[in-house]
C-alpha cells in the first residue's frame, strides 16, 4: 500500500503555492473572542509519540512503536486510523478546559460546544465539506484503539482506549449541517488536562496552517523535545521512527530534506528552524521564541494577584497555607512558560485542582 504523507487533505488551496494553508478566518467573530483567547495547546503524550498516521489516504494498519521502555500499538478503526489533522479536534478542546481551568471554572471530559467555533479557531473551512471533514475525523477519533503504557497524569498504567469516548451531534441545521457537538473525551486525554502540569504545551496558532502532516510532527516533536533550549539534535533514523512515517527511510530523508530547505526560504513552521547535516537535523528556537521564554519566568514573578484573592482561596483550600499554594502555582506558571489573561481566576482554579488532587491538609 502507498501511503501519501505530503498533502494536507482539509485543503483544496493545492495551486496557492504558499508553504502555509491561508488564514481563512482573520477576524475572530465578536461572541467568539473567548474562544480565539484560548491559546491553542497540547498533550505532551501524542506530541512526541506517533499515535496519529501521516497518512492523507484512509490509513488501515495496524502500527506497533516502542521507544524508551514505552510501549504503543495502533488499530484503525472501519474508518481508517485518526489522522493528524483530526487531532486538531483534541487540541481545541484540551485548549478550552486549560482556559476554563484558569478562569477558575470546572471542567468534565464530556464537552458540548459549536462546530463553527472548532472549524473556526483550527482554521478550517466553515463550508459544507469543512462540517463533513469534521464528522470523519470525529468518526476516526472514536474508531482508533491505542494500547500502550505511555503515562499521562502521573499515573502509568496498560490501558486499551480511544482518542474520544463518543461524539454526538446535539444540534443541526435544516440541511443536516451540524451546529452543537458534545464529545467525551477519554480518561487518558483527560487525565493530561488534569495533571495541570508537564503534561500540556503551548503551541503556535500557525500549527493549523501547516499543510504537511510531516511539518506538523516536526513542529510537535520540535515544541516537547527542544522548548526554549539552544540546540537539540535528533539523527535522521531517530526522526524517521518517531514522527511515524510510513515512507522508506531514504524517501523520509527526502521529504525531510525539502521541508528543511523551504522553511530555511519562507520561515513558515513556527517557532523553530531546522538545520540537516551528516544525517543530524538541529532543531533550534528562533530568537523572538526564545526571548519571550526567557521574559516569562520575570513577568510571572511580577503577577499581582488582589489583596482579597487569599480570602477567597481559603474557601476551597481545605487547611492548606494558600500563600505556598500561591508559590506553587507560580512555579507551575513558570513550568508553562505562560501568563494567564485572569491571574486571580488562575489562581483559584488551581488551589481547587491542588486540594482535588491532594486531599486536605
Amino acid at each position: 500500500m502507498v501511503v501519501c504523507e505530503m498533502t494536507n487533505p482539509l485543503s483544496s488551496d493545492t495551486r496557492d503555492l504558499s508553504p502555509l494553508l491561508p488564514e481563512r478566518h482573520p477576524e475572530p467573530d465578536f461572541f467568539v473572542c473567548d474562544i480565539f483567547d484560548a491559546m491553542p495547546k497540547a498533550d505532551t503524550a501524542s506530541m512526541v509519540h506517533p499515535l496519529f498516521t501521516l497518512s492523507t489516504k484512509p490509513d488501515h494498519r495496524i502500527r506497533e512503536y516502542k521507544r524508551n521502555g514505552n510501549f504503543l500499538r495502533i488499530k484503525p478503526g472501519s474508518d481508517g486510523a485518526a489522522t493528524v489533522h483530526d487531532r486538531d479536534v483534541l487540541i481545541y478542546c484540551i485548549s478550552q478546559c486549560m482556559a476554563a481551568i484558569n478562569r477558575g471554572q470546572k471542567v468534565d471530559r464530556k464537552m458540548r460546544f459549536r462546530a463553527h467555533d472548532l472549524l473556526k479557531t483550527t482554521n478550517r473551512k466553515t463550508s459544507g465539506e469543512g462540517y463533513r471533514l469534521l464528522q470523519a475525523a470525529l468518526a476516526r477519533l472514536q474508531g482508533t484503539q491505542i494500547e500502550t503504557d505511555i503515562t499521562t497524569g502521573g499515573k502509568e498504567v496498560w490501558k486499551v482506549f480511544s482518542f474520544i469516548e463518543s461524539a454526538e451531534i446535539i444540534k443541526e441545521t435544516r440541511d443536516g449541517r451540524m451546529l452543537e457537538v458534545e464529545i467525551t473525551l477519554s480518561d487518558w486525554v483527560f487525565n493530561a488536562i488534569r495533571e495541570k502540569g508537564g503534561d500540556i504545551l503551548t503551541i503556535s496558532r500557525d500549527y493549523f496552517r501547516l499543510r504537511k502532516p510531516l511539518e506538523r510532527r516536526l513542529y510537535e516533536i520540535a515544541r516537547k523535545s527542544c522548548g526554549q533550549q539552544r540546540k537539540f539534535q535528533y539523527r535522521v533514523e531517530t526522526l524517521h521512527e518517531i514522527t511515524g512515517s510510513a515512507s522508506t527511510l531514504p524517501e523520509f530523508r527526502r521529504m525531510l530534506t525539502k521541508i528543511i530547505e523551504d522553511n530555511l526560504e519562507h520561515g513558515h513552521i513556527p517557532d523553530y528552524t531546522f538545520e540537516l547535516t551528516d544525517d543530524v537535523v538541529s532543531i533550534r528556537p528562533k530568537s523572538a521564541f526564545r526571548k519571550a521564554f526567557e521574559e516569562t519566568p520575570t513577568m510571572a514573578d511580577q503577577i499581582g494577584l488582589k489583596a482579597e484573592i487569599h480570602t477567597a482561596a481559603k474557601k476551597h483550600a481545605s487547611g492548606w497555607d494558600t500563600h505556598a499554594l500561591e508559590q506553587k502555582w507560580r512555579d507551575m506558571l513558570h513550568g508553562k512558560g505562560e501568563i494567564p489573561d485572569n491571574p486571580e481566576g488562575s489562581f483559584i482554579g488551581f488551589v481547587k485542582w491542588y486540594v482535588s488532587e491532594n486531599g486536605c491538609a
